[in-house]
């Protein structure tokens, strides 16, 4: 594996900018390992729900971690808002950055990741592949 940090700025579409580096670097097999930071909105899908909840307000990122494939992210993260409460979840795009949120993404040369059905789960599941070496670019 190789580390890549990242910081995103003030508004940035959390999801949409992981899933934007794995493009942008022709990457075909990451992590997320952690992220903190803060959020003005999270977008979480709450376990067994069909749709995100949008919370708002000053939002510290307390954990953040999932993987990444060039059909998208499955990530899922912790949250406290202004008075301590957490909520957790999946992440949702959506998810804007209020002051900064500082990652570690780990992409795994070697291999390839999808999202294909299961009809096991009935959701798109991570397909693990060997592939093309991955070049850091």
């Amino acid at each position: 594996m190789q580390a890549y940090p990242l910081r995103l700025s003030p508004g940035d579409d959390l999801r949409a900018a992981i899933e934007d580096v794995l493009r942008q670097r022709e990457l075909h097999a990451a992590f997320v390992i952690q992220g903190i930071g803060s959020l003005s909105v999270a977008q979480l899908r709450f376990a067994g729900a069909e749709a995100p909840t949008e919370l708002h307000g000053d939002l510290e990122i307390l954990t953040l971690a999932g993987s990444v494939s060039p059909d998208g992210a499955h990530l899922h993260m912790s949250v406290a808002d202004a008075h301590g409460q957490v909520c957790g979840g999946h992440v949702a795009h959506g998810c804007r950055v209020r002051t900064t949120a500082e990652l570690l993404l780990a992409w795994v040369p070697g291999y390839r990741f999808s999202r294909e059905f299961d009809p096991v789960t009935g959701f798109l599941e991570l397909m693990i592949h060997n592939g093309p070496r991955d070049k850091p670019g």
